[in-house]
């Protein structure tokens, strides 16, 4: 049997406007369902399958209850007995007359004639009430595997009394807020499933080795992301053919303002990369949100993003240590370990030197004639940090947010230096002689590999 053959399939149901289909978008990482305040917004059933690699899943979003009262009435009176319960439920989905009456419920209701599972959606932040009962009822009528999740919506004060409730028809009650539920919360449900429903045990967890699997792979898969980007800006020159030296210094802001835009459109074609390999297609970002700072050749600037003057004079006089005392080593220590000290100086200056002009103009003769002025690069030992922040950030802000969190994304200040605390010194003198690499325009052959250390402590 294939894993499509025994695909797991949940039915989630429940009033209006309790958040069905917002968790329908969370589970199933869509951000293309609608998800709306007003009720009604789900007319019939929709389907959702989800392929994870090796198997695989359904999620069926379905109207809300309209008229169970009523509905319940109608069962009652075609089923005398448990044994004809389910039979009823199947008669009343096939009637052509309680299709005209009940057209939700009939909708809702099919799916679980057909074998899905129930997943059943309160409010946790609304008072419990008899009404809800008839709802309970009927599901418990269709004799399927069944999981009650409390979504608090707006809190959680009505939550206890929704347990004392559900646990009276549900197996399993878990609280659910598709909004904020992370990874581990997520996977959980598929988990507990698999207890309820024996035939579909293998393929949930197979499903959520696959989701584990998909994580990693993600975090991979950013890592290359970062490691094009540091490689690209770090060492892009702007080029341009002028007549004289004259005339490329009197072009010289209309180049650097050519330069920047190039700077800013890579970073932000990084960022929609970045965007799809969550599968967020409907999240917002300003275009101030996702420009370099304002002033591309301010480094006070870079501070919320890469690190301080401090952190850089640290790093700078390590990594100038390093090279120090590979001097020494090759005079037998007769330097007295002036090298390392040396190193050490000369690494925090280069850092600093030239921060007022970022980016400096320069003019080159051309074998056949003319000149070429030539804008870039950024050589600041601080800009690689600066990249690897914004992205840093951007990936935590995607990772987290639900796909049925649809509001705009916002970049604020970051603290690149808590992440690269989180790493062990061997992977943290990597990044410190990557990123002096970079700023010094050389090649980094293991640079994915070193950058792959920051996502680490994120995503554990």
């Amino acid at each position: 049997m294939s894993f499509m053959d025994s695909r797991a399939s949940f039915a989630v149901v429940g009033h209006p406007n309790k958040g069905k289909s917002s968790i329908v978008s969370t589970l199933s990482r869509n951000d293309s369902i609608k998800i709306s305040q007003q009720s009604g917004t789900t007319v019939e059933s929709n389907r959702y399958k989800i392929d994870t690699g090796n198997a695989g899943f359904e999620l069926i979003d379905t109207p809300g209850f309209q008229r169970p009262k009523k509905v319940l009435a109608w069962l009652k009176k075609n089923a005398d007995s448990a044994d004809q319960r389910v039979n009823a439920v199947e008669k009343f989905i096939n009637d052509d007359t309680c299709k005209k009456m009940f057209p939700d419920e009939v909708q809702l209701l099919t799916p679980l004639v057909q074998g899905a599972a129930i997943l059943y959606v309160v409010d946790g932040s609304r008072p419990y009430g008899v009404e809800y009962e008839s709802e309970m009822e009927i599901l418990r009528w269709t004799g399927r595997p069944s999981m009650a999740l409390i979504n608090p919506i707006e809190n959680d004060s009505h939550v206890e009394s929704w347990k004392n409730a559900l646990n009276q028809f549900f197996k399993i009650v878990r609280v659910f807020n598709p909004m904020q539920a992370d990874f581990s919360k997520q996977t959980a449900l598929l988990e507990a499933f698999s207890h309820l429903e024996p035939r579909w045990q293998n393929t949930l967890t197979q499903v959520v080795a696959d989701l584990k699997t998909d994580q990693q792979m993600r975090v991979y898969q950013s890592a290359e992301l970062l490691g094009a980007l540091l490689t690209d800006l770090c060492s892009y020159q702007y080029h341009q053919k002028v007549l004289s030296e004259s005339q490329a210094k009197s072009l010289q802001p209309l180049l650097t303002k050519q330069y920047s835009k190039w700077m800013k459109q890579r970073e932000k074609k990084t960022f929609d990369e970045l965007f799809n390999i969550f599968s967020h297609t409907q999240c917002q970002l300003e275009k101030e949100d996702i420009n370099l700072p304002p002033d591309l050749f301010d480094s006070e600037q870079w501070y919320a993003w890469g690190l301080n003057k401090q952190q850089l004079a640290t790093i700078s006089g390590m990594t100038g240590a390093i090279a120090g005392a590979a001097v020494d080593a090759a005079v037998a220590g007769h330097s007295f370990m002036l090298g390392a000290i040396g190193g050490g100086v000369l690494g925090f200056t280069s850092a600093w030197f030239g921060a007022d002009k970022l980016v400096k103009l320069n003019v080159k003769g051309l074998p056949l004639g003319g000149y070429q002025a030539i804008v870039g690069p950024i050589k600041n030992r601080n800009f690689p940090y600066v990249i690897i922040g914004r992205f840093i950030y951007l990936f935590e802000l995607l990772r987290s947010k639900n796909h049925a969190d649809r509001s705009r994304i916002l970049l604020s200040e970051n603290r690149l230096k808590e992440k690269i605390e989180t790493m062990q010194k061997t992977e943290t003198k990597e990044l410190h002689l990557a990123c002096k690499k970079l700023s010094s325009q050389k090649p980094v052959p293991n640079l994915v590999d070193i950058l792959v250390g920051l996502f680490v402590g994120i995503t554990e």
